[in-house]
């Protein structure tokens, strides 16, 4: 999945020979039998590496200076393929843009060891000096392959927040050896089949199967912020947080570094350029952000299968009640994109209610005689109510009903995990 190889030859039992012989799990190999085709593959997957053999029905040499002629987010690396040994043609067809020629018959272990090197180089030329990830120009080459071909695939885009405060605070070399960290934990996670690049020194991407994406992110998350307090102070790690240095930023508090995460899971039907993903991918990862710690927020593709397999009914419908406008709409989005139906109004005579009510007390819990209320109908009693408070009330509140009690301020992520709690019916 990390290098695209296009080979361009007429002969059916020989290219696919050589397709065989360089293809695995992380390199994609296609032939085209034609100019035509090949043009268009270069157009929509800006391959890595192309292979043109002189079997073509063009003079090999002008044809390398056709592809050096198109417009490229990366160059790519040309290799001619002849059944000449003459220098002169040589020559010509590498003074004519291409980066090496072989003579056929070529050793096939020979080869593939040439591709291998080439393919290598590109990789460690265009490669982060700290993480050692593809950059941002491979990153763009793999979502636009993502998008052209249509590809059954989830998309996430991973941020490391506060990185520049703990950097002023602790260095920049202590701020790579963190970054190091998140790199190997994130590629613990993927499988081979997966891309992980970096679009810059905070943002970075992986591409992965849509069965996998949301545990993923679920596991990335939970083990960044399990090991993120290792890497400050014993002072730090005890109270939470870090205070800035600095003329301007002294004594100024900096919450820990963490990660937010923001993904696709099969949904680009209507995404139509690399450009509009990332921006889809960046307002996403807004979505998810809490106000310390990790978190991800996911859009997914709504599915659903007539008369197929017969699953439990979970009443996955949430009504929110919450005065802070800026709080209820993050909350009915955030739920959206977990995947849950948000109820605007709350029929209390109707025999169909939501399963989760998020309710909010109030500053003078007012907002608790309407809880005892919802749970004294009996077309209640499958609804969980969650009721929040700025009021730290413990008792008061579950003496109402409530099936939980949660304070504010709180985090998102918590929430969203009671929620999922209940749906599971635990």
């Amino acid at each position: 999945m990390l290098s695209f190889v296009l080979i361009i030859d007429k002969r059916k039992e020989l290219s696919t020979k050589y397709k065989k012989s360089l293809e695995d799990e992380q390199t994609t190999v296609i032939n085209a039998r034609n100019l035509k085709d090949a043009i268009e593959i270069v157009s929509k997957n800006e391959p890595d590496l192309i292979i043109v053999s002189d079997s073509i029905d063009e003079d090999l040499a002008t044809f390398c200076e056709k592809i050096r002629s198109l417009t490229y987010n990366t160059r790519p690396t040309i290799i001619g393929l002849s059944k000449s040994a003459d220098i002169n043609d040589r020559i010509r067809v590498l003074g004519s843009g291409a980066d090496d020629f072989l003579s056929e018959p070529v050793n096939i272990e020979e080869f593939k060891m040439r591709i291998r090197a080439h393919l290598r180089r590109d990789i460690e030329s265009n490669s982060d000096s700290v993480t050692l990830l593809p950059n941002k120009k491979f990153v763009i080459k793999a979502l636009k392959r993502l998008i052209n071909n249509d590809n059954k695939s989830a998309s996430l885009l991973i941020s490391v927040e506060n990185l520049e405060n703990y950097k002023s605070v602790y260095s920049d070399i202590a701020g790579g050896k963190l970054l190091q960290t998140f790199v190997a934990i994130t590629r613990s996670a993927l499988d081979k089949n997966d891309f992980l690049g970096q679009l810059d020194e905070t943002n970075f991407l992986i591409l992965t199967n849509p069965y996998s994406a949301e545990k993923m992110a679920a596991f990335l998350t939970f083990a960044f912020d399990t090991v993120a307090p290792k890497f400050y102070s014993e002072q730090d790690a005890k109270r939470g947080y870090t205070l800035l240095k600095g003329d301007r930023e002294a004594g100024m508090r900096a919450n820990f570094v963490s990660i937010l995460i923001g993904g696709i899971i099969d949904n680009y039907e209507m995404i139509s350029s690399v450009d509009n993903l990332l921006s889809k991918l960046y307002t996403i990862k807004k979505i998810a952000k809490v106000p310390s710690g990790s978190n991800y927020a996911i859009d997914r593709v709504k599915l659903t299968g007539e008369n197929s397999v017969v699953v439990p009914t979970v009443n996955r419908s949430v009504y929110i009640k919450e005065p802070d406008e800026a709080l209820s709409l993050l909350l009915k989005t955030t739920l959206e994109l977990q995947g849950y139906e948000l109820i605007n109004n709350l029929n209390l005579e109707s025999s169909e209610q939501p399963g989760i009510i998020i309710l909010d007390s109030e500053d003078d819990l007012s907002g608790l005689s309407f809880c005892r209320d919802l749970k004294s109908r009996l077309n209640f009693v499958n609804t969980k109510i969650i009721v929040t408070s700025t009021v730290h009330d413990k008792s008061a509140i579950l003496d109402a009903g409530a099936d939980l009690y949660l304070p504010k301020p709180y985090e998102i992520s918590d929430l969203i995990m009671w929620i999922e709690y209940f749906q599971k019916g635990e």
